[in-house]
């Protein structure tokens, strides 16, 4: 694969709905040659992915917002400025203490497919309107396993 430049201004690109938020994809891995995903995510509070693990690295930048991180055993608080990188395997998931927004970059790319399988196309560049039961894991896993991730029931 071949990397392009990428100029891409806001409200551009592909947006998904999934969780509970908006899931922004900014740099592809066919943009990148295969060596990156970059999406930023807009959350709300208590909305949040279930804990999970990549099989390439993650690095989260907390734009706006707070956010409680959990990495394996250990929970730490987060805010604007906020970066936390994970090699792959490690098991991670996020809470959203208020609205968040957060940059997120996969090396190597290919995720955006797990997140258009998973999503659905955003009607509108927003947080959508919230969902009306707990997230269907089970489904979630399914799709995962195809694209690498291991994903599990959130904790309780």
């Amino acid at each position: 694969m071949t990397e392009k430049t990428v100029v891409r201004n806001a409200g551009e690109g592909q947006a998904f709905w999934m969780l509970g938020g908006l899931y922004e994809l900014m740099v592809s891995s066919d943009e990148s040659g295969g060596g990156v995903t970059i999406m930023q995510f807009t959350i709300p509070a208590g909305m949040g992915p279930p804990p999970h693990t990549h099989p390439g690295s993650e690095t989260v930048n907390v734009l706006e917002g707070t956010l409680k991180y959990h990495v394996g055993d250990k929970t730490y608080d987060g805010g604007p400025g906020s970066t936390f990188h994970f090699p792959a395997g490690t098991l991670e998931w996020f809470e959203p203490t208020s609205q968040v927004k957060v940059l997120v970059t996969y090396a190597p790319g290919g995720i955006e497919k797990f997140f258009a399988e998973a999503g659905e196309p955003a009607k509108e560049r927003k947080v959508p309107p919230p969902p009306s039961g707990p997230p269907d894991v089970e489904r979630l896993s399914a799709i995962g396993a195809k694209h690498g991730m291991q994903i599990q029931p959130p904790p309780g």
